[in-house]
């Protein structure tokens, strides 16, 4: 890997590490309310790429994808109220690990050949996560992991639905875009948890114009340089960013439940995407 391709992915992780942290700092303190905050990452999101869309040469020319616009709504929306009882690791290993889980059973419904070892860390990615949800003294909020859980489908589906786009930034640019309505509809829906401080907007803002505008536009300037397999296996290191941002700045506990699943959902991701790598027919 090139060295400039190192420091846009680890520079990506770390932005996409970052909107969980951001989003636990604002709302674990109450300082925004959940709707507010996926509003102002929303509408932040689109004005950064908005404007990146414009400095580009040309005129943009994809029309938008109204099912990758309600993939990336959904997401929005459910991560923000997940994020009112999950901890920033926690949090990143169930939106992680269902992100995976979502596109692998849409592989498999695909007709893709799945070997045994695959489906040995299938079962492992699987087992993780019921373990880290199952109850018991240390698991976590079962409506915050559900909340989180859905908000993961939704961007294993946006993933999925943005892999024909042409060109990811300008349809990244046009999802945000007419994501905004939506959410600012789900805001008036909760105008009674209407909750806002100057702290917790400049948490939402940086959420959405920095890790998730910018963050996705260094992405795409990454992905460049990697393979697929290479690309998926990288986002391992989100949980675990995620979690040492969580401790070093929320002083959050990182209970052996949490590395136990963490080791067992992640192991089981990065077996199954090395397998996927060996199929027969790639390069």
């Amino acid at each position: 890997m090139k060295a400039n391709t190192l420091a846009l992915t680890a520079a990506a992780m770390v932005a996409f590490a970052a909107n969980s942290v951001l989003c636990r700092l604002a709302l674990g303190a109450g300082l925004i309310d959940a709707a507010s905050f996926a509003t102002v990452r929303t509408v932040s999101g689109a004005i950064i790429l908005g404007i990146a869309l414009m400095l580009r040469p040309g005129k943009p020319r994809a029309k938008p994808d109204w099912r990758s616009v309600v993939m990336l709504y959904l997401y929005m929306v459910f991560f923000s109220f997940a994020y009112l009882s999950l901890s920033a690791g926690t949090g990143a290993l169930v939106l992680f690990g269902a992100v995976q889980l979502t596109m692998f059973i849409v592989a498999l419904r695909s007709g893709e050949h799945f070997s045994p070892l695959s489906w040995v860390g299938l079962g492992l990615a699987i087992a993780g996560l019921v373990y880290l949800v199952s109850p018991g003294i240390t698991a976590p909020d079962p409506l915050g992991a559900g909340l989180m859980a859905v908000a993961g489908a939704a961007w294993g589906f946006y993933s999925l639905v943005g892999r024909s786009a042409g060109d990811p930034t300008e349809a990244t640019a046009h999802n945000f875009i007419f994501s905004v309505p939506l959410v600012a509809v789900t805001s008036l829906v909760f105008l009674g948890d209407f909750e806002v401080s100057l702290a917790g907007a400049s948490y939402a803002v940086a959420s959405g114009a920095i890790a998730s505008g910018i963050g996705y536009v260094i992405w795409y300037a990454a992905l460049r340089g990697l393979t697929a397999t290479s690309a998926a296996t990288v986002q391992l290191s989100v949980p675990v960013i995620a979690a040492a941002g969580g401790v070093m700045l929320m002083s959050e506990d990182v209970t052996a439940r949490l590395v136990v699943a963490s080791v067992a959902t992640l192991g089981g991701v990065a077996l199954v995407l090395t397998q996927r790598n060996r199929r027969p027919g790639k390069g």
